[in-house]
């Protein structure tokens, strides 16, 4: 058995953002430090940055709308970029998108860096885009996003509804990396949350070697798609790094 000692560690505060490269094999765990956390999350395949999560081929290929333990986040090669091992939660937004700099200034105030140092109210676009230029992208490479922590659902007429109070502090959720990756998350509130004060709850990241693959593993036997997709990831794996574990 493979020790899970951390590899490393770091906390994110409300407002903040980080982005990483991250070898496959990795657990990546998410932490909420408070109630009501919100995490935005891209993911690119690191040796080639055009490849990326798909939203439309994740949900269509799982029958879902949100992601939750045993979900995988597909790109749109047909390839897995990482897999939810464990999950707290339960249900990860993937359809409400990022929050703006107008929502934000409408919603809690305009702010600014002069005014408040840190503590200005950052949003997601801007976060993302930092980020993505800073690893060599573009605007242009700004993509859908998922809402680590988050709950939003559709009723049957259509409307989607924000639910208050999915996240608790110490709520986790954790993602296997089954390729190279490029990470990008921004800790910014969530487009639709209700609440009328800035949310500050900060996120801490733990990385640790994951186990390898078993048979019986949930991600890989979730649906007959999962596995064509893992299938895929290896087959790219073998003919690249020669091998997939």
């Amino acid at each position: 058995m493979q020790k899970t000692t951390s590899i490393f560690s770091k906390t994110i505060p409300a407002g903040g953002k980080w982005s990483s490269y991250i070898q496959r094999g990795k657990n990546i765990r998410f932490t909420a430090l408070a109630d009501d956390a919100n995490v935005s999350l891209l993911l690119y395949n690191a040796d080639d940055l055009a490849e990326r999560y798909n939203m439309p081929d994740s949900l269509k290929a799982q029958y879902t709308a949100f992601l939750t333990k045993g979900n995988v986040l597909m790109s749109d090669n047909g390839r897995v970029l990482a897999s939810f091992v464990e999950d707290s939660v339960g249900w990860h937004d993937t359809i409400s998108g990022y929050s703006t700099k107008q929502h934000i200034e409408e919603k809690y105030g305009r702010t600014t860096y002069q005014e408040m140092r840190n503590d200005w109210y950052r949003n997601g676009e801007d976060n993302l885009l930092i980020e993505l230029v800073r690893n060599g992208l573009k605007v242009n490479d700004l993509s859908p996003v998922v809402n680590l922590f988050s709950k939003v659902y559709c009723d049957d007429e259509g409307s989607m509804h924000f639910v208050e109070g999915h996240a608790k502090k110490g709520d986790t959720v954790t993602l296997r990396t089954e390729m190279d990756v490029l990470l990008i998350l921004s800790n910014t509130p969530h487009p639709f949350d209700t609440k009328n004060t800035y949310p500050s709850a900060p996120i801490e990241i733990t990385i640790t070697d994951a186990e390898p693959i078993q048979s019986d593993d949930i991600c890989l036997n979730y649906r007959d798609e999962n596995r064509r997709a893992f299938e895929n990831t290896w087959e790219y794996l073998m003919l690249t790094k020669g091998g997939h574990q």
